[in-house]
């Protein structure tokens, strides 16, 4: 039998069962829900607290209590229940839901009634069947024969007279109390749940005239719990909790993290985000809601390419274009940004915003330098060329021990027998060409240069432009390049190595 078939006879067994149970009781409200005051917390990483008071009429002595409408991948093991004058003796979490399939299998044994009709009379025709296996498709005895049911086009179904008991229409938590008195009272339940998660999401309009970006943040709930949560107080942590699962998101695109405090409400080292006013998180539903709207921050494009340590290419390479802004308060984006994705859009010469580019950032602090990269550049390229490398003698290095750059402010070597001293003097040419009818200044970073604790000394001799040293093992030059022009810069090396 094909999985189809059996998917197509146990649906048609859930209508059956489905419109038996209609004659003996109204049809629930869709949107009914036994949940009571809900309040979720949702994490960056597919984890959620879920908390929950509703108001129970609780009977003195041992009593049975459920609760419908939970989360279907609630961790029970995370669970809290609490009510006044009340002691927990057992919880138990049924998730075996009514589905077709679940149905078909649960009546492995029991009899049930098969209904078909024939197509030409219109005639039906009922017969008790009891269902021997599941495995593969709908194994049934009929009388002395032995039946598989087939998906042959002829209209079948399936009549259960009940409902199993241990099937629940929706995911449901137990607990056995033992009450010291009666009556109508709080009871709350507070669990950690997977499938309810949340991001940021960034929408950046550039304006490369102005230098200024319109900023609209955006926080996108997705729900997967297989459970509607109503009405419900919401609130988002940024920031990753031990335990939570998934890695926290790189941050290549800052270049400096900040050091302004946002003002923002915390927990632990966690910043708080929570959505103004109650909102209903629908189950297999994405939800996006504002929460970072400001207009005209300073920001401009940047040209970049960095060049590891001999770099010799074989052709010239475009630059990567990236935007950069700040974080910080007199800035105007003045807040702290959760992990996402930030899109950049930019308007063409009738207006209309065109995509641009994108790229993600992790947990950003205010006041963090951001440059992030939206791509290459079409009309401006790079090449990076050994235009010569030699030997020097020892003499020769010790001359230009002016340059020397020192690790920490000293050189330390710990080896018994010193290693055989060989120097290097190594010119590097970068050809920068630009296509555009603008002048651009293309940022030119030389990586690679702190070899390790045996060549931690390197000068730089001589640099057509003035360079700024980043750190101990990248230095960065500041390229103008002409309109429609070429540009070779030369830095020449002396090295250990």
């Amino acid at each position: 039998m094909k999985p189809s078939s059996y998917r197509a006879l146990t649906l048609a067994a859930a209508l059956a069962c489905t419109a038996t149970l209609g004659r003996a009781q109204s049809l629930p409200d869709p949107d009914a829900t036994a949940q009571g005051d809900v309040a979720v917390t949702i994490y960056n990483n597919n984890l959620a607290l879920v908390q929950d008071v509703r108001q129970l009429d609780i009977p003195r002595g041992d009593t049975r209590i459920e609760f419908p409408d939970v989360s279907a991948q609630i961790r029970p093991e995370t669970l809290s229940f609490y009510a006044p004058d009340t002691t927990i003796a057992e919880q138990n979490f049924d998730f075996d839901l009514l589905t077709p399939v679940k149905l078909m299998e649960k009546a492995i044994g029991q009899t049930v009634t098969l209904l078909r009709t024939n197509p030409a009379t219109g005639q039906e025709t009922r017969e008790r069947a009891k269902v021997l296996s599941t495995a593969g498709g709908v194994v049934v005895q009929i009388g002395n024969r032995i039946e598989v049911l087939r998906d042959d086009g002829l209209p079948v179904r399936v009549i259960f007279d009940r409902v199993p008991p241990n099937l629940r229409a929706r995911p449901t938590l137990s607990v056995n109390l033992q009450s010291s008195r009666g009556g109508t009272r709080p009871a709350s339940i507070r669990y950690l749940t997977p499938g309810l998660g949340w991001s940021a999401d960034y929408v950046a309009l550039y304006d490369e005239q102005r230098g200024t970006t319109d900023m609209q943040g955006w926080v996108t709930l997705t729900n997967n719990t297989g459970t509607t949560f109503h009405d419900a107080d919401t609130l988002l942590v940024a920031g990753n909790p031990n335990g939570s699962g998934g890695g926290r998101r790189n941050n290549r695109g800052m270049v400096r993290p900040g050091t302004e405090n946002s003002g923002r409400e915390q927990v632990g080292e966690f910043y708080l985000y929570p959505i103004s006013g109650r909102t209903t998180i629908a189950n297999a539903q994405t939800k996006q809601v504002s929460f970072l709207d400001v207009q005209a921050v300073p920001a401009r494009k940047v040209y970049r390419r960095e060049v590891y340590w001999l770099t010799n290419d074989n052709a010239p390479v475009p630059v990567s274009t990236e935007i950069a802004f700040s974080t910080s308060r007199d800035q105007g984006l003045g807040d702290a940004l959760p992990s996402g994705t930030v899109r950049f859009y930019q308007r063409d010469s009738q207006g209309t915003p065109q995509f641009i580019g994108e790229n993600g950032i992790g947990h950003t602090p205010m006041g963090s330098e951001l440059s992030l990269r939206t791509g290459d550049a079409f009309d401006i390229y790079l090449q990076a060329e050994v235009e010569k490398r030699e030997k020097i003698t020892a003499a020769e290095w010790e001359r230009s021990a002016r340059y020397r750059v020192l690790r920490d402010g000293e050189v330390v070597e710990e080896l018994e027998v010193e290693r055989p001293k060989e120097f290097y003097r190594t010119t590097m040419r970068y050809t920068i060409t630009n296509a555009k009818s603008t002048p651009v200044e293309v940022d030119l970073v030389q990586g690679g240069l702190m070899r390790g604790w045996w060549a931690n000394d390197y000068r730089i001799v001589s640099e057509d432009i003035e360079g700024v040293q980043i750190n101990a093992d990248r230095r960065k030059w500041i390229v103008p390049v002409p309109a429609e022009g070429e540009r070779v810069v030369r830095v020449t090396y002396e090295t250990r190595y």
